[in-house]
């Protein structure tokens, strides 16, 4: 039976059921928050195999369209697509696959070592460290209110030091079992995202044909066009990011490897995944890497912050415009309050995915904003109103 939605009654009968029939859930949820959360997770869990096969193809998608449309396209003219989109496959699993083999081949036990090595230095340069401010205190002459309040602010900082090294082991080993007792679930998102990538396009008209189907053409046309600009701002911003970190990582690598740093390939990983954060990504890099070599040499430290400020120069004013250019469209102050706000309520997710995210709300508000403006015959360029 059809609605008629001009007749008054009927249309407030139908809002007032839609009122009624929301409050009884809101009250239902609101009044089991922790049934409904658990019901949730567990929904989530099972649906992991999707989710990270989803990561797996989305990112490993950027490397499929590199190969098909610049290497495997030309060399396999007039072959079937579904044979190049084989081969393209092949070679992209077999290049993440390298890339997977080369990390826990070279760099992992490397890094291992001396994320071991670090832990059981710790002891003896906080003993130095305590050696060296003893001296510089009998140098300086302090009176004992000073000596006093120094030597309770460098116990309170040795304290946090140990601690915080003393509950970080367990952390890291709560992550590794994680991510060994997730090897099945990784498994199997793999397999999931081998069936996504293959047939990507089929996926893609499914999920455009239900949109026709449920929306008007109107509607729909906007949904899509939103669909096709999420996917291009954080397509654009997440692999540029992951290339640019990826280039940084190995310029750091090579200078820190000149200059003898320690904990060169530690340093190395931290600053490389930490440059993924915008913004405030090679502060958070810069601070641990110079404290860790702080601990072995002053002056290495020192040389290590030069060295990480000149890198960071030149990727904010080099390789990050070349490859990123202005994928995200926003200014400064936007992906700085997108970072705090994100990174307020999601953590360290939400400080990596805040900024193309943000893009993605901004550009939809700029472009009602405009619309209605054009509509009103007044102008849409910001410049007209700084006056």
């Amino acid at each position: 039976m059809k609605i008629d939605w001009n007749r008054k009654y009927t249309t407030v009968a139908v809002y007032s059921f839609i009122v009624i029939a929301c409050s009884i859930v809101f009250y239902l949820i609101s009044s089991q928050v922790k049934v409904f959360s658990n019901k949730i997770s567990d929904f989530i869990a099972i649906l992991y195999p999707f989710i990270i096969g989803f990561a797996i193809a989305y990112l490993l998608n950027f490397i499929l369209k590199f190969i098909e449309n610049r290497i495997i396209s030309e060399k396999m003219k007039g072959k079937s697509p579904a044979r190049v989109r084989a081969i393209s496959m092949l070679l992209t699993y077999l290049v993440a696959g390298t890339l997977c083999y080369l990390f826990v081949h070279f760099v992992w036990p490397e890094l291992l070592e001396s994320i071991i090595g670090l832990f059981n230095d710790i002891p003896n340069y906080v003993n130095n460290a305590t050696v060296m401010i003893n001296k510089l205190i009998e140098e300086f002459n302090l009176t004992p209110a000073s000596m006093e309040i120094l030597e309770s602010k460098w116990k309170e900082l040795t304290d946090f030091i140990m601690n915080f090294m003393t509950d970080i082991i367990p952390v890291i080993g709560n992550t590794i079992m994680v991510v060994i007792s997730s090897l099945w679930n990784i498994v199997l998102g793999v397999i999931v995202s081998i069936y996504l990538l293959k047939d990507k396009e089929k996926f893609f008209a499914i999920s455009k044909k239900i949109t026709y189907a449920i929306f008007n053409r109107e509607h729909s046309y906007k949904i899509l066009e939103l669909t096709h600009r999420a996917n291009k701002i954080f397509g654009k911003f997440l692999g540029g990011k992951i290339l640019d970190s990826f280039i940084i990582a190995i310029i750091t690598f090579v200078i820190l490897t000149i200059f003898k740093m320690p904990y060169t390939l530690l340093v190395t990983v931290i600053v490389g995944v930490t440059n993924v954060i915008p913004f405030f990504g090679p502060f958070f890099g810069a601070i641990p890497s110079v404290i860790l070599v702080r601990f072995v040499s002053p002056i290495k430290a020192f040389w290590l912050l030069i060295i990480i400020l000149i890198i960071q120069q030149l990727d904010g004013n080099v390789i990050g415009p070349k490859i990123l250019g202005d994928s995200i469209g926003v200014s400064a102050f936007w992906i700085l309050f997108a970072l705090l706000i994100a990174g307020k309520f999601l953590g360290l997710v939400g400080m990596l995915l805040g900024v193309p995210l943000f893009a993605f709300i901004y550009s939809i508000i700029k472009d009602v904003t405009e619309e209605r403006l054009d509509k009103k015959g007044l102008p849409v360029n910001t410049d007209d109103y700084m006056n």
